[in-house]
C-alpha cells in the first residue's frame, strides 16, 4: 500500500502523523541514549532504546507522538525507553496546567514490559499509566494499534486507560499473548499454533465490536490522521475503566464452566445492562478459608477472623481510618483461572468498584482515607475468556482507581507478605506512592514466570537465571527488587506467614510512618526516582533520561 502506516518504522510513523516539516524530536539516536541493561545479557541496544517522541503540529494543533518502535525487542518498555515516555507526558501535563493545549498521541506498537529489565519495566509502564490519567483532566490522549505486534502485556493495559484508541485492520488486542497462556494454563485452553482462533479472538472486528477498541480505519497515513483529529477535536474519551458495573453485570451472566466462542460473546456484549454491584465490607466468619499470605496479614492487620464478603476473592475493611483492600485465592471459586490469588476480570473491577465509592465519599474531606494494600497476587488470571473478555480492561479500571485515589490526596500505600506478578502487581500494588515490602525469600516479584518469560525470550530458564545475576531488575527475589529503588522501606525482621502480635504491631508502625511521609507530598509516584538507592543506582538512568527530556523540550 502506497500510503501504508504499518509498513513504516516508528520514527516514520511518528513524523507521518505531524504536518509537514513541524516535527522535533526530543532525545533523538544521535544521543545515543542506550539502556545500560541490554549488553550485559549480550543483547545489542538501540540508540533510541525502541522509543520516538515528536513534538509538531498535527492540523495545527500542538501535538506529542510517542512511537514505540515494535521491531526492537517487540516493542518491550524498559527503563530508558519508559522513561523516556514519562517524561514526555509530564512535560505535556504541565504544558496544559499552564494553559498550552498539547495532545498526545501514543502508538503502541508493543508486547508490554521488556522482559530483559523486567521490573523496570513494571515500574514505567505504571508511570506511564499515572501520567495519562492525569492528563485526561485537560485533553484527551489518543492511542492508535497500527498492526505487526500489535498491544499486548501492561501497554495493554495502558490502551484501556487511553481516551480513544484507533486500530487498522492488521491490529490485535490482548493482555496476555497467545504463546503465554498456552505455557501457564495449557494448549487446550488457548492454542497459540491456531491463527484463525486468534485473530477472531484478539483481533480488530472483535475488539472494535465488544468495546475493547473505538474504531477501525484503513491502513493509510491521512484515514489514520484525520481520525485522529476528529477524536481530538470531539474531545472523544470511551470511559472503558469506569464501565465496573457494566461489566460485573455481564460476568453475571456468563457460565464459566461452558464454552464461550466469539459470536456468542457479541450477542451478551449487545444485549448487557449495567446494574449496580456492591462489595460489602468484609465480616468475620466460623469457616476457615483457602489460605494465602495477603489473607493472613489482611485478617491481622485488620482483626477479621476467616473474613468473608459477598465477593470471596476480594476483601475490603475500614480500621482505625484506614481502608485495607487485598485480593485473595478462594479454591472453589467459580472463576476457574483466579482460584490461587491471581487478579481476573471481576477482581479488577470489585477493587475499582471499592476505591472509587470511598474517593466520592471523601471528595469533601479535608482529609482523605489511607487506602491500605496487601498485595500477594500471584499473576493475572491466564484464560482464553479472560482475553476475549477483555482482563485488560479490569486490571486498568483497578489501576485508575487507585491513580485517581492518590491523585487526590489519599495517600495509597502498598504493603507486600507475599508475590506481586505481572499485570497482577500493576492492577493491585503499583500505583501506589509508598510501598513496603517483607524481606522474606519466598516473597516473588517479577513480570512473568520463569518458564514463560524464557519461552517468550527464547532463553533456555539456565539463561534466564544467569541474566539475573548481572541485572537485578531481571531477578525474581525481593532483595535484587530492593535495588531498584522503588521501596519505602524492606522490613528486615518480619516473615510472610509469620503475622504474630508483635510483627502485626510492627507492620501497622511502617504504615503510620508511610501514610505520615506523604503529607504535603506531591500525590505523583516521583518518591521511586528520589529514594537514595533510586539516585544512585537503582534508577540513575531514568533520572538522566528526564532531565535530558526536559532540558530539550522547549529548545
Amino acid at each position: 500500500m502506497k500510503n501504508s502506516f504499518v509498513e513504516l518504522n516508528g520514527r516514520q510513523r511518528a513524523f507521518s502523523l505531524l504536518d509537514e516539516n513541524t516535527g522535533r524530536e526530543i532525545v533523538g539516536p544521535e544521543f545515543d541514549f542506550i539502556s545500560p541493561h541490554l549488553e550485559p545479557q549480550n543483547i545489542v541496544p538501540e540508540s533510541d532504546d525502541g522509543v520516538i517522541v515528536v513534538k509538531g503540529k498535527l492540523d495545527g494543533k500542538t501535538a506529542v507522538i510517542i512511537s514505540i518502535e515494535g521491531s526492537f525487542q517487540g516493542g518491550g518498555i524498559g527503563e530508558v525507553s519508559g522513561a523516556k515516555i514519562v517524561a514526555a507526558l509530564e512535560k505535556t501535563l504541565e504544558d496544559n496546567k499552564n494553559g498550552i493545549k498539547e495532545y498526545p498521541v501514543i502508538v503502541l506498537d508493543t508486547g508490554g514490559v521488556r522482559l530483559q529489565e523486567a521490573n523496570y519495566g513494571l515500574l514505567s509502564i505504571s508511570e506511564i499509566q499515572n501520567a495519562v490519567i492525569a492528563i485526561k483532566e485537560y485533553v484527551p490522549v489518543i492511542g492508535i494499534v497500527p498492526g505487526r505486534v500489535g498491544s499486548f502485556g501492561g501497554m495493554s493495559i495502558t490502551s484501556a486507560i487511553l481516551s480513544y484508541l484507533i486500530t487498522t485492520p492488521k491490529a490485535r488486542i490482548a493482555l496476555n499473548g497467545p504463546e503465554v497462556i498456552e505455557q501457564e494454563a495449557g494448549v487446550r485452553e488457548f492454542d497459540s499454533s491456531d491463527k484463525n482462533l486468534i485473530w477472531d479472538t484478539l483481533g480488530t472486528r472483535q475488539r472494535v465490536e465488544t468495546g475493547i477498541a473505538d474504531e477501525v480505519v484503513d491502513d493509510d497515513v491521512s484515514a489514520i490522521k484525520d481520525a485522529i483529529n476528529n477524536a481530538i477535536e470531539q474531545n472523544k474519551d470511551a470511559h472503558r475503566t469506569d464501565q465496573a458495573d457494566f461489566y460485573l453485570s455481564l460476568l453475571d451472566e456468563i457460565d464459566f464452566a461452558q464454552p464461550l466462542n466469539t459470536k456468542q460473546y457479541r450477542d451478551l456484549y449487545s444485549k448487557n445492562k449495567a446494574t449496580k454491584h456492591v462489595v460489602n465490607e468484609a465480616t468475620a466468619s466460623q469457616q476457615a478459608k483457602t489460605k494465602s499470605r495477603g489473607r493472613l496479614w489482611f485478617e491481622k492487620l485488620t482483626g477479621i477472623e476467616n473474613a468473608e464478603s459477598n465477593y470471596p476473592t476480594v476483601l475490603h475493611a475500614e480500621k482505625d481510618g484506614k481502608e485495607y483492600i487485598a485480593i485473595v485465592p478462594d479454591e472453589n471459586n467459580r472463576f476457574p483461572r483466579v482460584r490461587k490469588g491471581e487478579v481476573g476480570l471481576q477482581e479488577g473491577f470489585l477493587v475499582a468498584e471499592i476505591v472509587n465509592k470511598i474517593v466520592d465519599e471523601d471528595k469533601d474531606k479535608k482529609e482523605k482515607r489511607p487506602l491500605i494494600l496487601v498485595v500477594d497476587v500471584p499473576s493475572q488470571a491466564y484464560g482464553y475468556k479472560e482475553e476475549l473478555i477483555g482482563i485488560h480492561i479490569s486490571l486498568a479500571s483497578a489501576a485508575a482507581a487507585y491513580a485517581k485515589a492518590r491523585q487526590a490526596g489519599h495517600p495509597v500505600i502498598a504493603f507486600i507478605p507475599g508475590d506481586a506478578v505481572s499485570g497482577g502487581f500493576l492492577a493491585h500494588g503499583l500505583q501506589s506512592n509508598r510501598i513496603i515490602a517483607l524481606a522474606d525469600d519466598s516473597i516473588t516479584i517479577q513480570a512473568m514466570s520463569k518458564a514463560s518469560a524464557a519461552r517468550i525470550t527464547q532463553r533456555t530458564i539456565a539463561e534466564l537465571e544467569e541474566a539475573t545475576k548481572h541485572v537485578p531488575a531481571m531477578a525474581y527475589d525481593i532483595h535484587n527488587y530492593e535495588k531498584l529503588g522503588a521501596l519505602y522501606k524492606l522490613v528486615q525482621d518480619v516473615s510472610s506467614w509469620d503475622a504474630n502480635e508483635n510483627a502485626v504491631e510492627e507492620i501497622k508502625t511502617v504504615i503510620d510512618e508511610a501514610i505520615e511521609s506523604t503529607e504535603n507530598q506531591p500525590t505523583d509516584l516521583h518518591f521511586r526516582y528520589e529514594t537514595p538507592i533510586a539516585v544512585e543506582s537503582g534508577r540513575k538512568a531514568t533520572n538522566k533520561m528526564r532531565k535530558t527530556v526536559f532540558e530539550q523540550w522547549n529548545q
